[in-house]
């Protein structure tokens, strides 16, 4: 639900990956953002809207994206393709962080536009500690992106498995992702991408603010 710039991108990703795609959007001239080559079916109407969602195959549907630029728009169209038609793959777009907050631990799956935003440009102005990614369901195990100490440039990336209690699960590099084998060194500018115990997060932040000597 939304044709506009998330929309479209998702529909297009959605749809060049194999996958069947239907989009709703209030506005017809929303789906020009498709161009011409979109050959998945578009929908003019309200997204919440049964009769609508009928048209766009709900009833067939594995998951559901609210993406339009109203907060309870996507909420309530969340809700009704979670509830009414049982999609478990279903998402929604927030700006209003307390609102995503809220709506998340309602069993809603919501991505906060703001606080992603803020994230990832804290991310790289003060790159220091970590940021969490994704966390497991027991809130036992996390993903974090952590920034290493110069000193670990050099070294052999599958090192940190060693020294830390920290496990590498991938590197960015260059804007690439890599998954680090035997013979993957650590370069400056590299991004750690490490999955790690919550009760062990801040001693392996402490051992990449340091030198692998320091750490080990």
């Amino acid at each position: 639900m939304g044709c506009g710039r998330v929309g479209s991108s998702l529909a297009l990703e959605l749809e060049a990956s194999g996958h069947s795609v239907a989009i709703i959007d209030q506005a017809r001239e929303a789906f020009r953002r498709l161009g011409p080559n979109f050959k998945g079916q578009t929908v003019n109407g309200v997204g919440f809207d049964r009769d609508t969602l009928l048209e766009a195959g709900i009833e067939k549907a594995d998951a559901f994206a609210a993406v339009s630029n109203g907060d309870n728009s996507n909420i309530l169209a969340a809700r009704v393709a979670r509830e009414t038609y049982g999609i478990k793959n279903t998402v929604a777009r927030i700006y209003d962080p307390g609102r995503a907050e809220i709506y998340q631990r309602l069993g809603i799956p919501t991505v906060a536009t703001v606080i992603w935003a803020t994230d990832q440009i804290l991310r790289r102005i003060v790159p220091e500690g970590s940021r969490s990614e994704w966390r497991d369901a027991t809130g036992t195990v996390q993903l974090a992106e952590m920034h290493p100490h110069a000193s670990w440039y050099g070294t052999p990336a599958l090192s940190i498995d060693q020294i830390t209690p920290a496990r590498v699960a991938f590197i960015t590099r260059l804007g690439e992702a890599l998954i680090p084998t035997e013979h993957t060194v650590l370069q400056e500018g590299d991004l750690l991408h490490v999955m790690v115990l919550d009760s062990d997060l801040a001693e392996a932040e402490h051992a990449l603010a340091h030198s692998p000597d320091e750490a080990s």
